[in-house]
């Protein structure tokens, strides 16, 4: 029988391993919510991502350390959220980006 993303599921396939991870329980739940949507289980989820993990030969997904120059700015939004500007809507910030593009 063929599963979810052509991941072969097998009834005699073992599945003596288990995983124990203590996360937020909020996260927990957003998660599963997601989970149940898509028609799997949490532990279709995670059998998912160790696959993916395995064919990629790492994360299935880009994981970085952030640069300085994007340090400096996350430092700089915790330190002064003031700062920090705010938008009604898509628009209205393309304009002042605009205007800042103008301006130099």
């Amino acid at each position: 029988m063929i599963g979810l993303i052509g991941i072969k599921k097998d009834k005699e396939m073992s599945k003596t391993d288990r995983i124990e991870a203590c996360i937020e329980s909020d996260l927990k739940q957003a998660a599963e919510a997601v989970f149940s949507k898509l028609g799997v289980t949490p532990s279709d989820a995670i059998r998912i991502f160790y696959k993916q993990v395995e064919l990629h030969q790492g994360f299935p997904f880009d994981v970085k350390i952030p640069n300085t120059e994007t340090l400096a700015a996350i430092e700089e939004i915790e330190q002064h959220p003031e700062r920090l500007k705010c938008y009604e809507s898509v628009d209205e910030m393309f304009e002042d980006w605009d205007t800042d593009e103008e301006e130099c």
